[in-house]
């Protein structure tokens, strides 16, 4: 089961609830699904419960015991536990991660865009942006190389959620295009129409002897009000570095397709009973990650968000294929595609953030 499908399941409850006499509130149009937070348990968690409370006139919990039953007996839910004021957290069946890792490799480095096939539900809620209507969302910035690039990596994220975005700067310098890859729609002051303001913390040096990649992670990976750090810590090639642990695991994905090709298989999504559920989180947050960088124009959180993705599916990559005389098998080619679809994922937010995605490292 897929996040976007979760939350139709959710919304099913409360409709059953609904028809039932159980709940007297009308049926949300979304409900929003993502991995527990502290306290919680399971695959994930849905605040619905809290969201009903007051319009049902009973307490989140009691509407959360109400709910329970109707999510309990679904297909690909295995167990639901209730939490906090009333959190119903979710634990899915065997088949959810092969469901997932479908999905994500259906849909490629598009993955949680607002305009791939089947783009799940869930960001539209909370954290979507404001923009899809056709209207221009307006970023401005000052003469400063950091903000440019801030406001060029939030106009990806945006655009990738369905908005049309106009970038403009007080000043500009024609190398940064040639060194960073950025660009601005317009130079001078700020437009008439109220401009969304662009202004992180200044980088303290320059960064451009970095390197494009390096330079625009330095940027890029601490939030705005964060003062970045521009040193060569950001090339070395050691675990140390989030930039590296990311495009190592991507890289190492990818090898591990070409190995497994040598070996006569390829990946097909299907259940990995001892698939890490920190990765499994992850993979099926990024949707929601996406959307939440822009709708707070932060793509810091899809910085940090890969580096955690990363995180989880190192441990996991020396685990998919055979060993010794080992056969290729099922649960081999289901073990490939987890870690293609973690490939893809890390390919497809360092794209967003202007960052190349080598194969080979």
């Amino acid at each position: 089961m897929t996040p976007a499908e979760l939350s139709s399941t959710v919304l099913h409850a409360v409709r059953r609830a609904v028809d039932a006499g159980e709940l007297d509130v009308t049926v949300p149009a979304r409900a929003v699904v993502a991995p527990p937070g502290p306290g919680g348990c399971g695959d994930y968690a849905t605040n619905i419960a809290l969201q009903l409370a007051r319009p049902a006139g009973q307490p989140p919990y009691r509407v959360a015991e109400v709910l329970r039953p109707y999510l309990v007996g679904v297909d690909g839910v295995a167990d639901v536990v209730l939490t906090g004021p009333g959190f119903l957290n979710i634990s899915l069946g065997g088949a959810a991660p092969a469901a997932l890792v479908e999905e994500i490799l259906s849909a490629g480095t598009r993955y949680g865009h607002a305009d791939a096939p089947d783009a799940p539900d869930a960001p539209d809620a909370p954290d979507a942006p404001d923009v899809p209507d056709g209207s221009v969302v307006r970023l401005h910035c000052p003469h400063d190389l950091r903000a440019v690039v801030v406001a060029d990596a939030v106009a990806r994220v945006l655009r990738c959620q369905g908005a049309l975005v106009r970038v403009t700067a007080e000043g500009f310098d024609r190398e940064w295009t040639a060194a960073l890859g950025v660009r601005v729609d317009g130079v001078g002051p700020a437009p008439a129409s109220p401009p969304v303001t662009v202004r992180p913390v200044p980088a303290p040096a320059d960064p451009l002897p970095l390197g494009r990649d390096a330079a625009r992670w330095a940027l890029l990976h601490p939030a705005a009000h964060d003062r970045p750090r521009i040193g060569d810590e950001h090339l070395a090639q050691r675990e140390g570095n989030p930039l590296f642990r990311v495009r190592y695991a991507h890289a190492r994905s990818r090898a591990l397709t070409r190995n497994a090709a040598d070996l006569g298989f390829a990946a097909e999504p299907g259940p990995v009973p001892d698939a890490p559920q920190e990765l499994l989180a992850a993979l099926g947050d990024h949707p929601r990650v996406l959307a939440a960088a822009a709708a707070h124009r932060a793509p810091d959180r899809i910085a940090r968000h890969l580096v955690a993705v990363a995180d989880a599916a190192l441990p996991f990559l020396p685990t998919v294929l055979p060993r010794g005389g080992e056969k290729p098998s099922a649960a081999h080619r289901a073990r490939l595609a987890l870690a293609e679809a973690a490939g893809t994922v890390l390919a497809g937010g360092l794209t967003l953030l202007g960052i190349d995605a080598p194969d080979h490292l």
